[in-house]
């Protein structure tokens, strides 16, 4: 018999302002619901717009083996009815894999001018929705004794300046995966934490998106903040993004094979650390000198670019 896979890929639209996603129109999510129909799986793929060109690409694909459901992982109404609409299909069958890919990033920014507004939404979608759906589907995926796979990050593991919000988001992502896996020993779930390090993906948004988030940053810092960092300081934060962006990898392929040996192969590994120094930084981060790892993480000349020192 085929095994049966959800496939939930989570990001935000960066084009319209807090419109939550659960996908798998483009990304990891698109990439990972093709190659698995064609290794002979039955995906159910969760989109929010099922009319959408990626969803449209997924149905003429495969039609047969991949069954596109509209879904937001942020509405617990949208999930309680996909997985009334799974368990129709399913029957008495259980539920073979679940992929949580929660990948909402915003504007990367100083601890001090990260607004609480954000850090709570990159929690609601990086974290909680994907607390919220294994919760639910976790019942069916016992039944099969089958796999529930976390996509975290590298800025998870190790502290990296200007990415406080998304890495506390995901760090609380793999936390929670490597204690549901030892819960989870005792009825045959395994489950897995990938650990990617960057790729390109549609997470860094547009220049449209650097733009907005420029003019929200000044609009909404604190003048006494705004004194101290500097307004061309916090002006050039948003093109970070696009610093980001340029340092990734175009194939995804090393992040969908190592989710794809966590949901197939007999002998899965709780962690997976796929892409350039993504084992390497977590590695040096826990054996060198804190002083020492300091030194390359956070280069003397960034402190110039404040032009106010607190004494």
């Amino acid at each position: 018999a085929h095994k049966i896979m959800i496939i939930l890929y989570n990001h935000l639209d960066q084009t319209e302002k807090q419109r939550p996603i659960a996908c798998c129109d483009s990304g990891f999510g698109h990439g990972l619901a093709l190659r698995l129909s064609g290794l002979g799986m039955q995906v159910f793929a969760g989109v929010l717009d099922s009319e959408g060109d990626g969803a449209k690409k997924l149905k003429e694909w495969d039609p047969e083996r991949i069954a596109v459901l509209q879904m937001d992982v942020t509405n617990p109404e949208h999930i309680a009815q996909v997985k009334e609409t799974i368990n129709k299909r399913l029957g008495q069958k259980g539920l073979w894999g679940l992929v949580n890919n929660a990948g909402l990033l915003l504007c990367p920014v100083d601890a001090e001018l990260q607004s609480t507004s954000s850090l709570r939404r990159l929690m609601e979608v990086n974290f909680l929705s994907a607390v919220t759906v294994t919760q639910t589907f976790l019942p069916l995926i016992r039944k099969a004794k089958g796999r529930v796979v976390g996509v975290s990050s590298l800025a998870g593991e190790v502290p990296m300046p200007l990415l406080s919000a998304y890495s506390a988001s995901k760090a609380a992502l793999a936390c929670f995966c490597r204690v549901l896996r030892l819960e989870m020993l005792q009825w045959g779930v395994h489950v897995a934490v990938i650990q990617p390090s960057g790729f390109k993906t549609k997470i860094f948004g547009s220049s449209d998106d650097v733009s907005r988030y420029r003019e929200e940053l000044l609009s909404h810092t604190s003048p006494e903040l705004l004194q101290d960092y500097g307004q061309d300081y916090i002006s050039s934060l948003p093109s970070v993004l696009d610093t980001m962006s340029q340092a990734t990898k175009q194939d995804m392929s090393p992040v969908l094979d190592c989710i794809e040996h966590a949901l197939l192969s007999t002998h899965p590994r709780p962690l997976y650390c796929p892409g350039k120094s993504a084992w390497l930084l977590p590695f040096l981060y826990t054996h060198l000198p804190t002083a020492t790892f300091d030194r390359f993480t956070v280069p003397k000349e960034t402190a110039t670019k404040r032009p106010f020192q607190v004494e």
